[in-house]
């Protein structure tokens, strides 16, 4: 998970300065994670709505099985070793959907009859069943769970993300878990999840002088396990191919020149009826909400 899609960010993410698990400090714009560079690099006009005009999105089902699971898996280390089981992570279930009902007040449309909600629970059970299968919790102790990771790139942005689970080795070697609730990408589709595992590296490595030694994506969805090693090379790449996102968003921000760039993905988005590319209109953006967000002022109109 990355900072725009954090279920909470709780006290066990901790440790000290220069070390992994350290509080950061407070987030500022402008500010780039990989979720929203992934959302310039789909459709401008998307990041336009997410970023600047921080339209509202519906809750959907998905995503909101995936905080849910993320949350139980983060608590689940608050119990002893020998009390990580299964059936305590499906038992807390009730309490964290609970929670996560008084959170996000949207989540609270997803389902309307007992039956929708036990169904629902049974799919984060499903879930968490396949992650027991790839992981074993009581041989894990976490370094940090939910852990906000940021950096101030020089002359760009603040890079910003929340990592679901550091590990650290007895010899010092950094592992960063990333859980996916849903399927692997198929072949050649794996693009877009290792480069948000590389950010999550290129910013430990830079805010705490570690470079982690693995990457690990679990995907409960299918029971897939990807692992990376990630090296000093792929990381001054990294930092090279943020900083040409960061100027392409730069670029479209003073130009205003948000335009939609339709795929396969547009079956998804949650704009569709605001999309020229299906016959709507963008709201008008809000004055200062480009340099508020982006910290570029958009060139006068012609």
């Amino acid at each position: 998970m990355d900072g725009s899609a954090s279920a909470s960010t709780p006290a066990a993410s901790n440790g000290g300065t220069g070390e992994v698990g350290a509080p950061p400090t407070e987030p500022r714009v402008p500010g780039l994670s990989p979720s929203r560079a992934n959302d310039y690099l789909q459709c401008p006009l998307l990041y336009r709505f997410r970023v600047v005009d921080r339209l509202p999105e519906p809750a959907s089902p998905a995503a909101a099985r995936g905080t849910l699971v993320h949350a139980v898996l983060e608590r689940l280390f608050d119990l002893p070793a020998a009390e990580r089981t299964l059936e305590a992570a499906c038992a807390a279930l009730p309490e964290r959907w609970a929670e996560q009902l008084e959170q996000d007040p949207r989540c609270a449309d997803l389902h309307t009859t007992d039956a929708e909600r036990a169904e629902f629970l049974a799919g984060a059970e499903r879930l968490l069943a396949t992650w027991f299968t790839l992981e074993d919790p009581t041989r894990i102790e976490p370094r940090a769970r939910e852990l906000q990771v940021l950096h101030d790139l020089e002359d760009g942005p603040r890079l910003r993300g929340v990592v679901d689970r550091v590990d650290v080795a007895p010899n010092g070697w950094v592992r960063v878990v990333d859980y996916k609730t849903g399927r692997s990408p198929r072949a050649g589709f794996e693009s877009s999840a290792l480069f948000q595992m590389r950010f999550y590296a290129y910013v430990v490595w830079r805010s705490r002088g570690v470079l982690p030694k693995r990457l690990q994506l679990a995907y409960l969805g299918d029971g897939v396990v990807v692992t990376h090693e990630p090296t000093e090379s792929e990381m001054h790449t990294l930092e090279a191919r943020v900083r040409s996102i960061w100027a392409g968003i730069e670029d479209t921000a003073r130009s205003g020149d948000w335009r939609p760039r339709p795929s396969r993905l547009c079956d998804w988005c949650s704009f569709r009826d605001r999309c020229p590319s299906f016959g709507g209109t963008p709201p008008p953006v809000p004055e200062g909400a480009v340099q508020r967000a982006i910290g570029v002022t958009p060139a006068p109109a012609a």
